[in-house]
């Protein structure tokens, strides 16, 4: 059975960083495509980033390009996502989710997705 754990999500003041993880058990990442996704209250789930499984190409959306890095270690079964300068319009559960045949920020690509966990950016 495919399980996907998220971790790493907290409180911080705006301009700290984060670094979440994703672990995969009972399913190989190195073979598809890796999204995270983020849903705050009241709001739809939007595309973060997402990494290749191909050729290890990374997509970010416009509102974290170069503050977040997406990264994977096909050794851990883990993919990771740096988050940097955060703001407080960054505050959702951010999500993890894999699957896809290649990557992409539409959630209907992806078949495994993990619970989420909180990020909240407040001073």
């Amino acid at each position: 059975q495919v399980q996907l754990v998220e971790s790493g999500g907290g409180l911080v003041q705006p301009g700290g960083s984060l670094r979440l993880s994703c672990a995969a058990s009972g399913f190989r990442l190195d073979g598809y495509g890796i999204g995270w996704f983020r849903q705050a209250p009241g709001k739809e789930r939007e595309g973060v980033s997402c990494i290749s499984s191909s050729d290890g190409r990374t997509y970010y959306a416009e509102s974290v390009k170069g503050r977040f890095t997406i990264s994977r270690d096909n050794a851990k079964n883990t993919v990771y996502l740096q988050m940097n300068s955060l703001k407080p319009e960054d505050t959702a559960v951010y999500y993890c989710a894999t699957g896809a045949f290649t990557a992409t920020m539409k959630s209907d690509e992806y078949p495994y997705w993990g619970q989420g966990t909180q990020v909240t950016v407040s001073s």
